[in-house]
Parts: C-alpha cells; structure tokens; sequence
C-alpha cells in the first residue's frame, strides 16, 4: 500500500488543494479490496463504536469508528498519506499567519493528540442505503486538529450519493462543489477551512462537507481523520 501511494503525483494533489481545497486519487485501492472492507462492516470486533446517524440528526446513515489497532493497511494509507500532506498544511498555517505548525510524521501528531487528551480513533466506515444521506459538517474532535482528511470510495453502481463541499467566502454567497470519485478512488479535502488568496493578501475560506442524498443502491465509504478523538 505505502508504495503504491509513493507512486501517485503528490504535487497534483498539493496543486489541487491549494487551488480548490480537495483532490482526487484514482486507483488507491483495488474492487478486491473494497469488497473486503465493506465485507467487514458487520465485524464487530474492529469498531469502537456505531452511529445511527438520524438519531443524532446527522443525515440518515450509520458509521462505525475503528478501534485501535487499526487493520494494517489503514495504518499504512494514514501514515502515508499524512506525510505527504504535512507540508501543504504548513504552507497554509503560514499563509494564514497561524502559529500552529504540524509535525513530518503522523506518529508525532499522534502524540500531540495524546498529550491533549484526545486518544480515540476517528477512522471510520460509513454506510448509505436508499435515501441516506449526511448534512454539512466539520470533523473536528478536540483542540487538536489537522487541516485535511480522505475518504476511500468503496462502492460503484449506485446513484446520487455524491460528495459535497461548501465553501463561506467572507462577504458573498456560499459555493458548493459537487464530486463522484469512482471505486477505490481517494479524495483529499480540507477539513474545516483553507487559505485563499485575495487582493489585500491571504484570507480564511471556511469549509464543510456532505452527501447528496442516495437515489438507488448501496454506498459505503471509508474516512480517515488524521486527528483522534478526545476520551
């Protein structure tokens, strides 16, 4: 898994960030192995916890978080990817005249999770039927953060269901950008706001996400957040 990341064109998706705020890699994962993933959503013992997600008036949906371990090859796309992505996000901190700077690897950024009492996983798996669908929303879990998270498209063969992202530019209307990665398909996307660039200098661009509702079949997703959760 690491080397098939090292092969993908990091500079694109750096590129597509910064321009955009999200990025599209195509072919992470094989129709093998999102079978499998999604062949073990009903493995309760991977998951710390389920998500009816119309109960809390999320959407309508569930999602289950990982426990720790996590499966292997999440740890690998989760280290991997994190590296790669720690530069873009300190470019943006100092885009942004923001003190915070993020550490080379996620095993340090794990840390300073830890050391802010934020120990839980928020890797998770999400599932739609029919009709489900997930409001706008930030994944944030405590004062620590990282900027950007993926999600790992498990599913084909179904339709609507398509990711949303909203964009609040200061004193205008909101945008909305509409992507349908395909199975096995990565996208990268910030996770609360992103630095644009303006006449008189950088300004904050806040960020939310979402699913389109699902008009046929099944869609399963896979979400890596790159901060854990306070205990």
């Amino acid at each position: 898994m690491k080397h098939r990341l090292e092969g993908k064109d990091w500079a694109l998706v750096a590129e597509g960030l910064h321009r955009d705020g999200y990025a599209v890699v195509e072919k992470v994962l094989t129709a093998e192995e999102c079978e499998e993933m999604i062949g073990r959503y009903t493995d309760e013992g991977l998951y710390r916890k389920t998500i009816n997600m119309e109960r809390y008036r999320f959407g309508l949906g569930e999602y289950k978080y990982f426990g720790y371990p996590l499966p292997g090859w999440i740890e690998e796309v989760r280290e991997a990817v994190y590296a790669k992505l720690a530069p873009v996000a300190n470019r943006w901190m100092e885009a942004l005249a923001m003190e915070v700077r993020y550490p080379a690897t996620h095993a340090e950024m794990k840390r300073r999770c830890e050391n802010a009492g934020q120990t839980k996983p928020t890797v998770l798996i999400l599932k739609y039927g029919e009709g489900g669908f997930n409001t706008l929303h930030q994944d944030l879990y405590g004062e620590v953060y990282f900027p950007m998270q993926v999600v790992l498209f498990l599913d084909e063969g179904y339709s609507g269901g398509e990711f949303v992202l909203t964009e609040q530019v200061p004193r205008a209307q909101s945008k909305a950008n509409v992507v349908k990665p395909r199975r096995g398909d990565m996208l990268v996307f910030t996770t609360n706001f992103r630095p644009v660039k303006g006449s008189r200098g950088w300004y904050r661009v806040n960020m939310k996400h979402g699913v389109s509702p699902v008009r046929s079949g099944a869609r399963h997703t896979l979400g890596i957040i790159f901060h854990d959760a306070e205990s």
